[in-house]
This record gives C-alpha cells, structure tokens and sequence, in this order.
C-alpha cells in the first residue's frame, strides 16, 4: 500500500454531504469494484425488495417514500463497495504471506484484499493458514467443543451485521450446548442505553420512529455525530427544520453534519449553504452531559415554579410517573453555578437552551456512544429520560427517545436472545419449543469474556462475525487473553486483526455477505433484521457470491449445531438451515410480537414489533415510568491532566477503516493523531505536527501509545481526542460503567508530553 503521505489539517467544513459524498461514493465503487456491478447494487441498496445496509442501523422510510433515486449515504455505499470489492483473498494469498507477516501489516491493508473464499485453518505451530474443507472444519470446532471440561468455557462472540435467523439460531445451538456465554458488540456500545431504559419506560429501545423527527418541535442530539455515524438521519433533521422544528446539539468536538446538510441526491443543493442544522450547540466538556441535563432541569423548575406550575407537565407527571418529588428535593440542593463549571458550557448557553426547551412540548433527545461509553452512562440516560418525562414528551408523537444504534442489525441480534443474561420467560418458552432445558447461569459479556480467557476459565472463542481483537477495550490484553485460547474461529467475509491474534488452532469460515444471493435446495432465501425504531424489514442480495466455497450465516450455524451436538439436539437443524421460513416459524413460537412473521415481514416496508413506550404505557414493576434520582459523577483526584475519548473517522464504520482521510475533520493521510485545543498543545511545550506520548491512568495502571501528532483542534480545554480503535490500547478492561460494565471508552484519564 505505500508509506502514507504527510499528514494534512486545514479547517473544518461547515456542511455536509452534497457534492463531496457523491464523489466519494464514486471513487471508493471505482476503488473497489466494477462501477456498472456497483452502482447497480446501490440501487437495491434499502429498498423493499432489496438487501438491507451492511452499515448503521438508521431506519428506512416507509415503503412508499423510499427514494427510487438511491436510499443510501455515503457511508452506506463505502460498506457497500467493501463487501462486493473484486479483490480476493484465496488460499493463493496465505500461502503467500505467513501470519507473523500479515500481523505487521495495517488494518487498512489486511482489508483490502478482498473477500475470503475458501475455509482456512491454522494448527499448532503452523506459520500459514491453509486450506481445509467445511466438513473437516466443522468436525475440527466440535471436538474442540465437546472435549472441553464444561460448556462454559467457551465464549461465542456476535457483531451487530449477523441476520435475525442466524442470531436467533445461533443462540438457540449455544443454549442447546450448555452456556449463555453470549457476548456481543451491544457490550461495547448501547448497553447502557437498553440497562436504563428498561428500568425507567419499561423498554430498551427507542420510543420514536423515523416519522417522529419531522414531526418534532425541538430535538437534542447528545454525543452524537449523524454527518459520519447515520448520515441519513440528516435528511430526517432537514426535514425537521423545514418543519419549523429546532436543534440542539450537545458535544464537545464541532462536527459538520451539526452545521449545515447539502442533500446529495438534489442537485440544486449542491452549492450554497446548505440547510443550517444546529440552533445552538453546547460544546460541552466530556462527560459533562449528566451535570449539565442537571442544570437544565433546576433552570425549568425554577421557572415552573415561578410561572405557577405551567412549563411543566403536571398532568402527565402525576398520572404516569412515580419519584417527581425526590428529583424536586435533589435539583434544589445542587448550586447551579457547579453545574455549570462541571458541563464546560457557560450559563448563557445552557440558559439559552432551557428557554427553547420550556415552551415546547414535542421533544425528543437522540444520543449515541458520547453518552453510553461512560463509567456513569446509566445515570446520564436516565437524567435524559427525566427531562422527557417532566415535558410529558413520551408515548406522543414527535416526542420520545432515540438511542441511535450503530450497526445495522445489533438491535435484532438482543431480541432474538443474544445476551448473557435473558429473561426467564424467554428461556422458558425457548426450551418449550425447542424441547431441551436452556442453562439459567448467567454468561459473560464481552469485558467478562476478556477476563474469563486470561483467567484461563475460557478455552474456545468463536466470534459469529466482528473483529473483536480491535473493538474491545484494553488492546494488550484482549491480544494476550486470545492467545490463551486453545481455539479461536472466526466466521468473516474479510481478513482482519482478529485472525491473526488466534489460540494454538485457529479458523477463518468464510461467509455470504449482505449484498450476495443467498440459495438453498429450497430456492432463493432472505433473511431480515431490525432498524433503530425497532421495524423488522426483509433482506435479499442479488449479487453472485464471491466464491463458490462461501456458505450463509444460517448454513454455518446449522452444521456446527449439527455437527457439535449430534443425537443430544432434537432439532431440526438441517431442515432450518435449508428453509428460512421454518427459522422465523420458530421466532414466531418463541418471542412476542412476531405473530405471522413470514407474511408481514414480505410486506414492503416490513412490520414495528410492539413498543410500550411509544404506546404511552411503562411496563416497569409499577406499571409507571420512573423519575430518578442520579449522583454526579466524581473525577478520581489523582487522574491525568487531560480526559481523552476515542472517535470514529469520516472513512470508518466500527473497527472496518475504508481509507485514511476524516473527511469531515478535514485530517488526511493518517490516524495517528490526537485532537487537542491549541492551549493544551502550548501547555505542554509542543506545536502542531509535534509527536506525542499519551499516558493513560486508571487504578494505578499506566498505559502508553506513543508517536501520535498533536492536531490542533475545536474541542473543549482538557479534552482531546484519538481515533478507535488505535485508541483502545489507553482503556483499561476494567475501566467501564457499573451497570452494564459498557467500556468508558469516552473517558480515559491522561497524560500528554511532547516525544524528543
């Protein structure tokens, strides 16, 4: 791939999208593959007939408002070109390269060369994978499995892209097994968010739809960046500000998709200013969300009081909600004026904020991973759930919550079981009709699952997709717990990072993608998946697979079930393996709400599972939504000097790095930098372009990442910034919320110090 060129700064766009997406689009399906072959997939990229987006989990119109132009962003369309790159990454390739070899290359690079096509394996002591057929590889995962002293000790790993049919069968082979070890990437981001919400409206998912936003007077948008991580959420918020609806946006870097939207699919935006998104931006110190939602509160409580109870909604507080009087007792005793100093944002602003949420009753509060990846990220969405619930702004259209997932089917992988820890109807019903009594020990997540490995209680990894050598937090130890393992077992449609950090025998099952036809001795096959508001939609590639040695999602999971558990399963797994229908039979008969699955999900445009909080009821214990009380986070008075957060680039979806430009930050040739505000750079003796050490400090630990470039940067004093994933060698394991143990990968203590 050649050294990268000398890293380049120039200051950040004010706009979004338009023009310099579409070119973007263009070069990477010029990049990757045939253009004709590339932008025909676009166009059934989103559609009702369609596959669903590899990428995020943004929701699709309703079916007769799908642009017929194109339904996709432009970060929907570099996944896009990824999967269906011509590149190939055959037997050819790993007889070439040894592992040792291919470790030392970038993560960039072990990506671009295209797709797996044939299974691989790595014995003891071997240097090359080779190739191995399926049989022998499924033979090779079940004697591994069955020789283990207890189900336990193997983990099973899921990322957010795997199918609603494989997700559900994959945990239902892994229950038959024995365990719950069920870790999955909603660990590393959202847990949080489903932890808190369940607990306050009585549901972990968004209360909203995609037809809410235009609808809404007022929105906030709280450590969230829609112009990189949903880029069509920005054509729901011009439609809000058409609407006469405002924006708040709440986040300690400036990001333009906040700042102005050309909608790339309309020419005559193309120039100009584009739609202005934000109203008022809080640039906000990190993780000072939680004092300053606080402080919010006191400023409408003191102004209800003042206006005799009118700003508020006492009607709804009284009929719906339980716990209004302790918040009361709780925001009186706070000073204000600590509130202030402890968000970052200046008593103008915040005032200036609570003035334009006072008046409106229409609120939603959209948020991400700036919010969940917090040591105290359960309190900050309850305090958001607060706010809602004080404007009666739940359960009403254009109101509500918005946890903006982030890939494409993390939120149906939780519903079809993949969690450590189900409830007990779920498993009731699931051993009822599949007739065998589901493990009720709870399993580990993904922090558990590192600790599990090093603490040697943890022999076999199998990672249903993902890369979790990369997306998991402390990077030396997730390497060292890895190699631990006796067998690490990838199912992948590209090499990555994860391959090459293995246990004593490793193997690389390569599978369909997204955008590739899918068939069976039964035909053509789908499968489907569940978008952010939580509608279930159907997916069907029609693009000819890769290789043909490559094997579906559904068709792995079937023949290991088959193979591992032989005569002690009663299941069916071959029949399901050739037949999806009889998978969603099965999801029908287990989980509420997918009565008559297979003919409503070939509706176009899919069928909304049932969601309590939209509906204006709390299915919490008491049957009303809770209002709650939450501490303030406390910094640890020996921390570093700097907090530091990792960030995605612009040419970056999860831990998958489609080029080395951030587009958006306006930062090219390079991820090896740290955004720091021009103060802090003369702070410790550097100027910009300087090399730096970063010291991160948690528990008396000390981690280091050396030779990265100090950027100047708009982001709050004391605060920088580092990509992730390079920047998960600073976040301890054991640095993570209490609740959910979701990593605090927005907040690491730090150092910084100029390199001679």
């Amino acid at each position: 791939m050649g050294k990268p060129s000398k890293t380049k700064t120039t200051p950040i766009p004010k706009v979004a999208a338009g023009l310099g997406s579409l070119k973007s689009v263009a070069y990477h399906i010029w990049e990757e593959t045939y253009v004709g072959r590339g932008v025909k997939t676009l166009f059934k990229l989103n559609q009702p007939r369609g596959f669903d987006c590899p990428s995020c989990a943004w929701p699709d119109p309703d079916a007769k408002d799908v642009s017929k132009i194109g339904e996709y962003c432009e970060n929907g369309a570099k996944a896009v070109a990824w999967e269906a790159t011509n590149r190939k990454a055959g037997p050819d390739f790993f007889k070439q390269y040894s592992v040792a070899e291919l470790f030392e290359k970038s993560d960039h690079w072990l990506e671009k060369q295209g797709r797996l096509t044939h299974p691989m394996v790595l014995q003891k002591g071997d240097s090359h994978y080779r190739p191995i057929s399926w049989e022998e590889a499924f033979d090779l995962l079940a004697r591994q499995l069955n020789g283990l002293d207890h189900p336990d000790q193997a983990l099973f790993y899921t990322s957010g892209r795997t199918s609603n049919e494989a997700a559900f069968l994959y945990q239902c082979f892994v229950r038959q097994f024995g365990t719950n070890n069920l870790p999955d990437c909603s660990n590393m981001c959202h847990e949080a968010s489903g932890k808190a919400l369940k607990e306050t409206v009585g549901i972990g998912k968004a209360s909203v739809t995609l037809e809410d936003i235009p609808k809404a007077e007022l929105l906030m948008i709280i450590g969230q960046n829609p112009g990189t991580n949903a880029p069509r959420m920005l054509t729901s918020l011009q439609q809000l500000k058409k609407n006469g609806g405002k924006i708040i946006a709440v986040n300690p870097l400036p990001e333009a998709g906040f700042m102005g939207f050309r909608h790339p699919q309309k020419p005559w935006e193309w120039i100009g200013k584009g739609t202005p998104i934000q109203d008022l931006y809080l640039q906000v110190a990190i993780n000072g969300d939680l004092p300053l939602l606080k402080a919010l509160l006191k400023i409408l409580l003191e102004e209800d009081e003042d206006a005799h109870g009118q700003l508020l909604d006492h009607d709804f507080i009284a009929q719906n909600t339980e716990g209004f009087p302790e918040l009361k007792q709780h925001l009186k005793a706070l000073s204000l004026d600590d509130l202030i100093t402890a968000s970052g944002v200046s008593e103008e602003k915040l005032r200036e904020a609570a003035w334009m949420i006072r008046d409106r009753k229409k609120v939603i509060i959209a948020w991400a991973m700036g919010v969940t990846q917090h040591r105290n990220a359960e309190d900050t969405i309850r305090e958001i759930v607060n706010l809602l619930l004080v404007k009666g702004a739940i359960g009403i259209p254009g109101a509500g919550t918005l946890p903006v997932r982030g890939h494409s089917n993390v939120q149906g992988d939780r519903t079809m079981g993949i969690c450590e820890k189900m409830p007990k109807a779920f498993l009731d019903k699931l051993g009822e009709v599949f007739s065998f009594e589901p493990p009720r020990k709870p399993g580990v997540g993904a922090v558990g699952a590192v600790q599990a490995m090093l603490k040697g209680e943890a022999k076999v990894f199998f990672g249903m997709g993902g890369n979790f050598a990369m997306a998991a937090p402390d990077t030396s130890k997730v390497f060292e717990a890895l190699r631990s393992c006796e067998l690490t077992a990838y199912v992948s449609t590209k090499l990555n990072r994860g391959h090459l950090v293995h246990g004593k025998t490793a193997l690389i099952l390569p599978c369909l993608g997204r955008t590739e036809r899918d068939e069976t001795e039964n035909g053509a096959q789908f499968v489907s998946t569940e978008d952010t508001a939580g509608r279930i939609r159907m997916s069907q590639g029609d693009l000819p697979p890769a290789s043909e040695h490559l094997k579906s999602e559904v068709a792995i999971v079937c023949s290991v079930a088959k193979t591992t558990l032989g005569s002690k399963s009663s299941t069916d797994w071959q029949a399901l393996g050739a037949n999806y229908d009889l998978v969603r039979q099965k999801i029908e008969a287990v989980i509420p709400g997918f009565e008559n699955y297979n003919g409503r999900v070939r509706i176009p445009g899919g069928f909304y599972l049932p969601n309590c909080a939209r509906e204006g009821r709390f299915e919490t214990d008491s049957g009303k939504a809770k209002i709650t009380v939450n501490p303030l986070p406390q910094r640890d008075s020996n921390a570093g000097e700097f907090v530091l957060m990792t960030v995605r680039s612009h040419d970056q979806f999860n831990t998958t790095v489609y080029g080395l430009n951030d587009r958006y930050r306006n930062i090219s040739n390079t991820r090896e930098v740290v955004m720091m505000h021009e103060t802090d750079i003369e702070k410790i003796g550097a100027q910009p372009g300087d090399k730096v050490r970063i010291t991160s400090y948690f528990k008396n630990e000390q981690r280091i990442l050396e030779n990265f470039k100090a950027v100047s940067y708009d982001i709050a004093p004391g605060c920088v910034a580092v990509y992730f994933p390079e920047g998960n060698v600073l976040v301890a394991l054991d640095n993570k919320s209490g609740e959910s143990h979701c990593p605090a990968s927005k907040y690491v203590d730090v150092t910084i110090e100029k390199m001679g």
